[in-house]
Parts: structure tokens; sequence; C-alpha cells
């Protein structure tokens, strides 16, 4: 489904101590989210930003029955496991791997770190919350450590209600 296409930024892996995987939105592109690497204290990172294939990381609405997602999520979510493996064979530990996000890339980053519940550096959602239909508990289960996750969104929001943002705060 999605193909491999990294977008680069930041140190080389030899030189980092830490790596910020970026997500774009749906109808965006990996530089469009790179264009913030500037304004963010990023300058001991590597940084990596996956361009979704079409434009877009999954078809239909966040908030849609999984299944009418698939299997474009679930490639999505494998893509991004694998970026986060390689980055730990470059010897970056998952408590120095970082994830920022914006809209549908908020919303995947979210999703993956609660279904790979670790020590990550810390998720940033730039307005996102937890995929499906609803909130499926049985998904999410694990360690995250007193990871760190910011979640930013405007009240109201066309796209994604704040009592979801509520309920993804919860997992």
């Amino acid at each position: 489904m999605h193909t491999r296409e990294l977008h680069l930024a930041g140190r080389s892996f030899k030189q980092a101590k830490k790596a910020l995987i970026m997500l774009h939105g749906r109808g965006a592109n990996a530089e469009d989210i790179l264009g913030l690497v500037p304004e963010l204290h990023v300058n001991d990172f590597a940084i990596l930003a996956p361009q979704a294939t079409n434009f877009t990381w999954y078809p239909h609405s966040f908030m849609a029955k999984t299944g009418q997602n698939e299997p474009w999520l679930g490639s999505a979510l494998a893509l991004l496991q694998e970026i986060v493996h390689d980055i730990e064979d470059q010897g970056i530990a998952a408590e120095n791997t970082y994830f920022l996000g914006f809209s549908q890339g908020a919303c995947l980053s979210l999703e993956f770190a609660a279904r790979n519940a670790a020590r990550y550096g810390g998720v940033t959602a730039f307005t996102g919350g937890l995929i499906g239909d609803r909130i499926y508990r049985e998904r999410y289960s694990g360690d995250f450590g007193g990871m760190p996750v910011f979640i930013s969104t405007g009240n109201p929001d066309p796209h994604v209600p704040l009592e979801r943002i509520q309920e993804t705060v919860h997992i």
C-alpha cells in the first residue's frame, strides 16, 4: 500500500542523539511538515518525514470504522514500525525517538504510540485523536513509562471533536 519514501533533515544517524518522525496531514506532503523544523529545537535530531502514498495515510475520517480505512491504515502503521526499527538499529533508543504529526499525521502518531506502548521520547499531535469509530481499549495495552504527550486542537474543530481528544488523553 504505502511505499517507503523518506525525506530526511537534521543530523545523520551517526551524529544524532535523538530521532524525530514527522507525519504530514491529508493532502500535504513530507516537505510541508519538514517546514516546521526551523521553528523547533531539534538541532541534535535525525529527522525523518515519510511521504504518504497519494498524500493520505488512510482514505476516510479518523472516526470511521477502522475496517473502512484498511488496508491503508495497517500499511501506514507497518511503515511506522519499520521506521522505528530502523532508528533503533542505528543506535537510537525508543526513549530518544519522538513523533510529531499534524491532523491525519497526528492521529497516526497517536495510534502508533498507543498500539506500541513504550517509553518513547514523546508525541506531539497537532489536532488529532485515536483512530476508529470509538475507542477500542483492547487495542491499547502496555506501559507508556510516563511518556509525554501533547495534543492541541481548536474548539470547535469540524474534523476532530474535543470529546475524542479527551478520550484519547485517558488512554
